[in-house]
């Protein structure tokens, strides 16, 4: 079953953010747009290049009015301990959520039960704490912060503009589609 459409579930975690530890609940998910990526660990080789790339593009989801979160089964200990020990992760300004428990990675089903670990998922949220996009990817396989910028710009537009859709390689300014009776046929 997809969880296109479904609300975040109920959640209590302990996250690292700006040196402070801090308490995330599926209510951070409520009033502003969000990104919620999950990664296998950390001290891995893929992972810090993400986590990266999502902090270079930082300012973008903020002008947005978007905020980044990224979670592992790590601890938020671990994520300290990380950020203190890596010049990559050192930059991270973003929320870094830790999920031992499992129940974010079993809530967004991309825990890999026999492993202990969280699939590659990218879930875009819209302020109503509704999912709106999810992409999972394979373990070796990065993922692009540009495009993710890309298709938020999509939902965001498509949420003030319900009768419209945005057409494959869309961006932001070009031409959109309005779904009717008289376009059937015509692409």
């Amino acid at each position: 079953m997809s969880l296109i459409g479904t609300e975040v579930k109920p959640f209590k975690a302990q996250a690292y953010r700006n040196g402070k530890f801090i308490e995330v609940t599926e209510e951070n998910f409520k009033g502003k747009w969000s990104v919620v990526c999950f990664y296998p660990a950390d001290f891995t080789f893929v992972c810090p290049t993400e986590l990266e790339d999502l902090q270079n593009q930082y300012d973008s989801f903020q002008e947005l009015g978007v905020e980044v979160y990224s979670v592992s089964t790590d601890t938020h200990f671990t994520h300290k301990a990380w950020h203190d020990s890596s010049e990559t992760i050192k930059k991270i300004t973003y929320t870094m959520i830790g999920d031992p428990s499992h129940t974010l990675s079993r809530n967004f089903e991309v825990l890999i039960e026999d492993q202990g670990l969280a699939d590659r998922g990218t879930f875009i949220i819209d302020p109503d704490g509704i999912v709106q996009a999810v992409e999972i990817n394979a373990g070796g396989i990065g993922r692009d912060a540009s495009t993710l910028i890309n298709k938020i710009k999509a939902a965001q537009y498509i949420r003030k503009n319900p009768n419209e859709v945005c057409p494959a390689r869309w961006r932001e300014g070009a031409a959109t589609l309005k779904p009717s009776l008289d376009l059937v046929g015509k692409i």
